[in-house]
């Protein structure tokens, strides 16, 4: 849910990199942070495990445009990717307006994809939130490895209903800010649609 924060004419949404652990979400983030213009961004935050896993979130407040005379702020999240933290997941999650699922593309990882994105569903539908409805962006990472799965087989298994999906290497920043940009453009034409 967007926060509107009149006195400084600012509109803060909120969006998050949600998928199984070792996605990439985290590597996305870094991409992303050290890519943009220093102007445009605040404080990348990381808490991570000795293992560089991350434990709670990643936060990136990003400038993405005006509407309505309001400035647009971007605060990018990760969820931490293994099962034993769910509660956190589930809170990050909490008031998100717009979501990237990175999937992991390795065949091994098809399995672990699957239950993440089921565990996004399930905790969206906790918070009254209608999974089919928030605003939703696929990456399949990692398209570099050898033992990368065929789109038409990810499509099948993670995205049936064909919603925008970049394919991506994100330790190379390849389709990085395409999934970025796609997703911030999704979110603010929904708040144009409530302004």
């Amino acid at each position: 849910m967007s926060f509107i924060n009149y006195a400084a004419r600012e509109i803060n949404c909120k969006l998050v990199y949600y998928g199984p652990g070792l996605c990439g979400k985290t590597t996305n983030l870094q991409h992303i942070y050290k890519k943009v213009d220093p102007g445009a961004k605040g404080k990348l935050i990381s808490l991570a495990t000795e293992t560089e896993r991350t434990l709670f979130f990643d936060f990136l407040p990003l400038e993405l445009g005006t509407i309505r005379g309001f400035k647009t702020r971007f605060h990018l999240y990760t969820v931490p990717g293994q099962i034993f933290y769910e509660a956190s997941r589930k809170l990050i999650l909490k008031g998100a307006d717009g979501v990237v699922f990175v999937a992991d593309s390795q065949l091994e990882r098809m399995e672990a994809n699957i239950q993440s994105l089921a565990d996004m569903r399930q905790h969206l539908g906790d918070q009254g939130i209608d999974p089919d409805k928030i605003s939703l962006v696929i990456q399949y990472n990692k398209r570099d490895l050898p033992n990368a799965i065929p789109i038409d087989e990810l499509q099948k298994a993670l995205n049936p209903r064909n919603l925008p999906w970049f394919e991506a290497v994100a330790s190379q920043g390849t389709g990085v800010f395409e999934t970025l940009k796609a997703i911030a453009k999704i979110v603010m034409q929904e708040l144009q649609k409530k302004t």
